[in-house]
């Protein structure tokens, strides 16, 4: 994920950043079929897109703790 693209998803909504978690979520288990049949050209690709699902917890959980704060 890129810097840009960090800070536009970082703003997104708990809602929108749910969403968006299941889908990286889908992505990641299809990859992971994917690359149990057949190796993936880049496997470090994995090891990215698991990184991304963890910063979109780490965002979900923070504006959880915010809404819980007001």
């Amino acid at each position: 994920m890129k810097n840009k693209e960090k800070e536009t998803k970082k703003n997104l909504s708990a809602q929108e950043l749910k969403a968006e978690l299941h889908r990286l979520k889908e992505k990641r288990f299809k990859l992971r079929l994917k690359h149990k049949v057949t190796p993936l050209t880049n496997a470090m690709e994995l090891q990215s897109l698991r990184r991304d699902i963890a910063r979109m917890m780490t965002w979900i959980r923070q504006k959880e703790l915010q809404a819980a704060a007001k």
